[in-house]
């Protein structure tokens, strides 16, 4: 007799992973793989934090923290906002979360039932309406386009029916763009006037190319903002995110996350304390994205790529490849195999349209970046890319 598996697993794959794991089996076997798939950057953590990290093994028990973290690193996350944003916070508003992936899963319980409507853009992280189906919650997917520049907009808000929630992000992933402060400023008076909770998805920010990106705390002190020491910091694999809660979700988060994790990962706050007095050393690497950027923004179209998303921020570049292909995991899975160059399909970020586009990440090197457009014109100026 079969035992029982429940639907909650039933949810879409996360496909970026299993393009990653065709890369990783290609190198196994001896061949070049050139990274342009994966959201991470190719640089190590700072120097600073690494150094703190060494500290705090020697030092210390590597217990338990409280449920919401270290308060040296809370302190340290409220004094960021302050000098960043003009924001006062109140620590007690501010929890250590297991990378951003677990805020969002803290979010998405203390703020939403089953049932519960949630609009997102599409194209947009898949983990947010994966982790939103596998709760029960409803994801109502917004289909953007360049005129929105891919952003939610007040008006595809009032199409979608009854809302509970709303999930942004600025800079987005996979399309790097950024909303204005008047844009996200519409958008927080919208929900403010419906009754819509926000959620407001900023890991990005610090990797921009034209100025800061405004934080949803400049505008409300409701929304819900997630953030973490991943993409700017440099610290994916350290697994700390971070979370700022309006006042009304701070206890049911609390005791969520004491239940669900008992606290983020104790070594990763200690060193990331460290990370906030690293900031000319970040700022070089995202120099260094730019320089990737403008190298993306010259070549692609030469491969063909030429309606790109205006990259305003994070380390993407999301491109129209219908002139090339009508299937994008299968055009991927061909110039992974043909010509070693990783990148990722457009489906993972939009179940319905994303057939025809993929997404370029640039966090690795300008090298990696040159050699990569080389293969693609190469590869689309042959027969490579066309007749599927």
């Amino acid at each position: 007799m079969a035992l029982k598996v429940a639907r909650r697993g039933q949810v879409s794959p996360f496909i970026v992973m299993d393009v990653v794991r065709a890369a990783n089996e290609r190198t196994a076997g001896g061949a070049e793989v050139l990274h342009l798939e994966i959201g991470q950057p190719a640089t190590r953590a700072p120097q600073a934090v690494l150094e703190a990290a060494k500290r705090a093994l020697d030092d210390s028990l590597i217990g338990y923290t409280d449920a919401f973290g270290l308060a040296e690193l809370r302190r340290a996350l409220a004094a960021h906002y302050r000098r960043v944003y003009g924001v006062e916070l109140d620590p007690a508003r501010i929890a250590a979360t297991p990378g951003s992936s677990g805020g969002f899963l803290l979010a998405f319980l203390a703020a939403f039932e089953p049932g519960d409507r949630v609009a997102l853009a599409a194209p947009g992280y898949p983990a947010y309406r994966n982790i939103l189906q596998a709760l029960g919650i409803e994801a109502v997917l917004l289909e953007t386009d360049l005129e929105h520049r891919y952003q939610p907009t007040p008006e595809l808000l009032a199409r979608a029916g009854r809302l509970d929630g709303l999930i942004v992000a600025s800079p987005s992933n996979p399309t790097g763009t950024v909303l204005d402060r008047p844009a996200l400023q519409a958008l927080v008076d919208y929900c403010a006037a419906e009754g819509i909770r926000l959620v407001s998805d900023e890991i990005y920010h610090g990797i921009t190319y034209g100025g800061r990106a405004t934080s949803a705390l400049e505008l409300t002190d409701q929304a819900i903002v997630i953030n973490s020491f991943s993409k700017y910091f440099c610290m994916t694999g350290w697994r700390l995110g971070w979370m700022v809660l309006p006042e009304d979700l701070v206890r049911p988060v609390e005791c969520l996350g004491q239940n669900f994790f008992v606290a983020a990962p104790t070594l990763s706050q200690y060193a990331a304390v460290a990370a906030f007095d690293c900031t000319a050393e970040l700022d070089a690497r995202v120099a260094a994205y730019a320089r990737n950027r403008a190298v993306l923004l010259e070549r692609l179209p030469q491969a063909g790529f030429e309606r790109l998303a205006p990259a305003d921020g994070a380390f993407y570049l999301y491109a129209d490849a219908s002139r090339l292909t009508n299937d994008s995991p299968g055009f991927c899975a061909r110039v992974l195999e043909e010509t070693g160059v990783a990148l990722t399909p457009g489906v993972d970020f939009d179940p319905h349209r994303g057939h025809r586009f993929v997404r370029f990440s640039f966090a690795g090197s300008e090298a990696t970046m040159r050699a990569a457009c080389d293969k693609l014109i190469a590869f689309t100026q042959g027969d490579g890319g066309h007749g599927e």
